[in-house]
């Protein structure tokens, strides 16, 4: 996320809806904010709008009248303090929505003015009292709250933070809560891109062929999943992108397998791209010293490739077996050793095969 300032609004959930214009009302006082700047970035159909708001010994109002064909009744906003600290807030069309706060604990903000925004302030406020709760426990009770308030915008929030927004997401629990939801969130671009995504995710799961792919390399050559160069081989396929800075130890793992099975005829990997920018990506390649076949067809977060094998964190590892079944996602480090060094000892043991 862009930080341009102390404190910025991002809407991120617009739908359509009646043709007149309506007023969005928000009025906050956050002591200890003092006098600073507060931006009011807009995404989807707003995404060009970015408006100022002032703070006075920390203090602030904003009202923005807009076209309800752009924006529905009920809409989702991220409040952005300090350039890092998060909190979400319901924007509602002829309400006026209150925050309060102070600087030095903004763990809590006490937001009302709707439904979503008072039901959600409760929530934060009890776990508060909790303490350092372990992760799990945050889950069941952010679970607890989702299915008693299965139509409210909360709900969306609190699904996105502690159950999509980790290390490890569990998508059939995510799909099982999803499928709780009922009325309008239902039809939320999150919700419905959620959807989408495990949907997809469930035809690429460990023990499912691999779509086809055919992207081109630097010289412009095709490589697909079926090429000579990787056919009858065990296939790392490895997502990236050049904006994405993956930690240190990500590339270092990747260059160690491939010096370490360079001239081995059962094993071979391939770095696809999610870049847009040629120079970006060719840079990178060199920079890093990616030795191994690239692909990018310079789409980005819109290639097709990664939405057919469910991409949604960048960088990814996919292991294909000879065959084109998938046999483990995301895995890295000791583990993916592990198991190249048990998949090539069995497949050197099959009679005709060597390892180099």
């Amino acid at each position: 996320m862009r930080k341009i300032g102390l404190l910025f609004i991002t809407i991120f959930c617009l739908l359509a809806c009646k043709n007149n214009s309506s007023r969005i009302s928000l009025e906050g006082e956050i002591k200890g904010l003092t006098n600073d700047t507060l931006y009011l970035y807009g995404t989807d159909a707003l995404y060009d709008r970015i408006d100022t708001i002032y703070a006075e010994k920390g203090k602030f109002s904003y009202n923005l009248n807009i076209d309800s064909t752009v924006i529905d009744t009920l809409t989702t906003a991220v409040l952005l303090i300090n350039g890092h600290v998060e909190y979400p807030v319901f924007l509602d069309k002829g309400n006026q929505i209150t925050i309060k706060g102070n600087i030095d604990d903004l763990s809590y903000l006490d937001i009302n003015g709707n439904e979503p925004n008072t039901s959600l302030s409760l929530f934060m406020k009890e776990q508060r009292g909790l303490g350092s709760a372990s992760d799990k426990m945050m889950q069941e009770k952010a679970e607890t709250f989702i299915r008693q308030h299965n139509s409210s915008l909360a709900s969306v929030y609190l699904l996105d933070k502690y159950f999509v927004q980790t290390p490890q997401p569990d998508y059939i629990k995510i799909k099982e809560i999803t499928e709780a939801m009922t009325g309008a969130l239902l039809d939320r671009p999150y919700i419905e891109n959620i959807s989408d995504y495990i949907d997809q995710l469930e035809k690429v799961t460990v023990g499912k062929s691999a779509p086809y792919f055919s992207l081109p390399n630097e010289k412009g050559e095709k490589l697909s999943r079926s090429a000579e160069r990787f056919r009858n081989r065990y296939l790392l396929l490895n997502f990236w992108a050049s904006w994405c800075d993956p930690q240190p130890e990500t590339n270092a793992e990747l260059k160690r397998l491939n010096k370490e099975y360079k001239k081995n005829k059962n094993f071979v990997m391939l770095g696809i791209s999610l870049d847009i920018d040629r120079e970006a990506w060719e840079t990178a390649i060199k920079k890093d010293t990616l030795s191994w076949d690239q692909v990018c067809d310079f789409t980005g977060l819109s290639s097709e490739t990664a939405k057919q094998y469910a991409i949604l964190t960048l960088p990814t590892n996919i292991l294909l077996s000879p065959t084109g079944k998938i046999l483990a996602r995301d895995i890295q480090g000791e583990a993916l050793t592990d198991k190249l060094k048990e998949l090539l000892k069995t497949e050197e043991k099959k009679p005709g095969k060597s390892i180099r």
